[in-house]
């Protein structure tokens, strides 16, 4: 009995802030799946089922993330202060925020949608403001703990607006001038944290020694920001009162789109000297294959209902395979994993295999 109890507690010392990226890869293949349901209509059905099947994986995480807040303070704080892991806790926020996303257009409650996307909000930004406020003052950061993780925190802040401005059309007054300003804020600090951010991880990329193989799949987190500020920017065009011509903000996007073709080729040819060389382990960083790559299939089917370009759909819906087939493999070694209880091991041992 009181193996079984330490085991537990291990559990719930041991649980990773990055756990919510798995929210995000669930949520944004729910969306995406939906989308495609104009190719194969029976898609709709498995998109509802990723929707409730996402909402209780949210509440079913939540659980051990706050238990590990109240009875495990100093491992939760140190998790916070470290600039890697740090960058995972604003996937709680994104989770939820996808997870409005997902209420809003599957399941078509906007004011459910609207609580979640205020909630996730707030937390969004504050992380983004925390998280590189202590890089700033702190004196820990070395050049090898770059990597792609960094770009978590400004994906969080690009992500905002696209669940946000489906918001725009059903308030008015105080609270839609509030909507529009967070939203407007939130892109544009998102997005140029992002740029001065690629510029240091492009730095690591070429003067430093490469990323640990653990490492290795936060490399697609860079479609993040991409995609996600792709379809943000379209969905600010077509919803924000402000906004009287879209065709400077779309076309945009369709450059930004372009770069994130580029990207998908360096990081298959990246995964190829990987598994080659050095070999890919499994680890929760496996789920930066999914939200970031989900977020540009979005924004490839955006794209393309904006230009009406059939070909860049057919693209978006090959890369949805590869979606799939990353969100499936992933879970099944989360799950396989989280019985063997190899995913659960000490917090500290897991911090050296990425230094």
């Amino acid at each position: 009995m009181f193996k079984y109890i330490g085991e537990k507690r291990n559990f719930i010392r041991n649980f990773t802030p990055s756990w919510f990226a798995s929210v995000m890869g669930t949520g944004i293949l729910a969306l995406t799946t939906l989308f495609y349901a104009e190719f194969i209509p029976w898609f709709a059905y498995i998109a509802q089922f990723l929707f409730y099947f996402n909402v209780f994986l949210f509440c079913f995480l939540l659980i051990p993330w706050t238990l590990r807040l109240l009875f495990f303070p100093k491992e939760a704080k140190a998790d916070l202060m470290h600039p890697i892991t740090s960058n995972f806790y604003p996937t709680i926020a994104v989770g939820l925020l996808v997870l409005s996303a997902d209420v809003i257009v599957i399941g078509k409650n906007i004011q459910i949608g609207t609580i979640l996307w205020v909630i996730a909000s707030i937390f969004t930004i504050f992380f983004s403001i925390e998280i590189l406020y202590v890089m700033f003052v702190g004196k820990h950061v070395k050049v090898q703990h770059i990597s792609p993780a960094w770009f978590i925190p400004p994906v969080g802040l690009i992500v905002i607006p696209i669940p946000g401005s489906l918001l725009l059309p059903h308030f008015s007054g105080l609270f839609l001038d509030l909507i529009v300003f967070i939203n407007i804020m939130s892109w544009g600090a998102g997005f140029f944290l992002y740029l001065a951010i690629l510029a240091i991880t492009m730095y690591r990329f070429i003067l430093h020694e490469p990323l640990p193989n653990v490492l290795y799949p936060t490399v697609w987190i860079n479609l993040g920001p991409i995609g996600a500020g792709t379809t943000a920017l379209i969905n600010l065009a077509n919803n924000c009162c402000l906004i009287n011509t879209s065709d400077t903000l779309e076309l945009f996007g369709f450059f930004l789109w372009g770069f994130g073709i580029w990207w998908i080729i360096m990081a298959l040819a990246l995964m190829m000297h990987y598994i080659k060389k050095v070999k890919i382990p499994y680890a929760m960083s496996w789920w930066a294959f999914t939200f970031p790559l989900g977020a540009y299939v979005s924004a490839t089917h955006s794209i393309s209902m904006v230009f009406s370009y059939s070909l860049i759909d057919y693209i978006g819906f090959a890369l949805y395979w590869l979606l799939l087939a990353f969100w499936i493999i992933t879970f099944l070694y989360t799950i396989i994993n989280s019985f063997n209880g190899k995913i659960f091991a000490p917090v500290e041992s897991s911090k050296k295999n990425v230094e």
